[in-house]
């Protein structure tokens, strides 16, 4: 509500009138905001996760791309993970999982911890968004989990993938690495472990700790080849 200013009148043979007369202030002058009216600030991000059954659209869309019969896990034991995560530009946003309905509560606490320790996330899609492609998605630097396939090395044997039990994060930035081969070749310049920039793993580091303090293990602790991006419930 506006100030009001009363003032007293004189009538034109300068006698004073009987009621003041009442002035009322000037509006704000064009663009400027009274402060009572400016928004209240947002309040900060929290971490949020849900898990649920694939909808029939869903399995459709990954048969047989993704999934097939003969697969180790049937459709009905995996979920959809929906978890926030932190993007490189700072921004708190949401991406999503499939993996087995026993992985669920491991993955969950893990990002979380990811979350908070504002570890950065370039990108979180199901495999399927490539095709069941995983050279592409590893090459897009996506983060995914279930993908019915076999060990890169190891033809005829299921990767831990295929379980629903293992996640690869920012491939392109942890890339596997075995002698002189690197996948995704695009990631051949942080096949040097030597390097330290955000979103990379390395032993020790609390983002690395997150998935050991839940029961998993970890690819770049291995010996015979190194897949800094890969966590698996069983270690392999």
């Amino acid at each position: 509500m506006s100030v009001l200013a009363f003032v007293l009148g004189f009538g034109c043979a300068g006698e004073p009138l009987a009621e003041p007369l009442v002035v009322a202030e000037p509006p704000p002058a064009a663009g400027v905001v009274s402060p009572a009216a400016a928004p209240p600030a947002a309040p900060p991000p929290t971490f949020q996760t849900s898990a649920r059954p694939l909808t029939p659209e869903e399995r459709a869309v990954m048969t047989p791309l993704v999934w097939r019969e003969g697969c180790p896990v049937p459709l009905d034991q995996l979920r959809r993970v929906t978890l926030s995560y932190w993007r490189p530009d700072g921004a708190s946003v949401e991406g999503a999982l499939v993996v087995a309905d026993t992985a669920v509560e491991s993955i969950s606490r893990a990002f979380e911890t990811l979350w908070q320790l504002g570890f950065p996330v370039e990108r979180m899609e199901p495999i399927e968004a490539f095709r069941g492609d995983d050279n592409a998605s590893m090459a897009a630097n996506n983060t995914s989990a279930f993908n019915c396939r076999d060990t890169l090395d190891a033809p005829g044997q299921w990767s831990r993938h295929s379980y629903g039990t293992a996640v690869d994060i920012n491939p392109l930035w942890n890339p596997w690495v075995r002698g002189g081969k690197v996948a995704p070749e695009t990631g051949r310049r942080w096949a040097d472990r030597s390097r330290r920039e955000p979103g990379m793993f390395h032993a020790g580091q609390p983002a690395v700790r997150a998935f050991l303090d839940v029961g998993w293990g970890w690819g770049g602790a291995w010996t015979t080849l190194v897949d800094s991006q890969h966590f698996s419930s069983d270690g392999r």
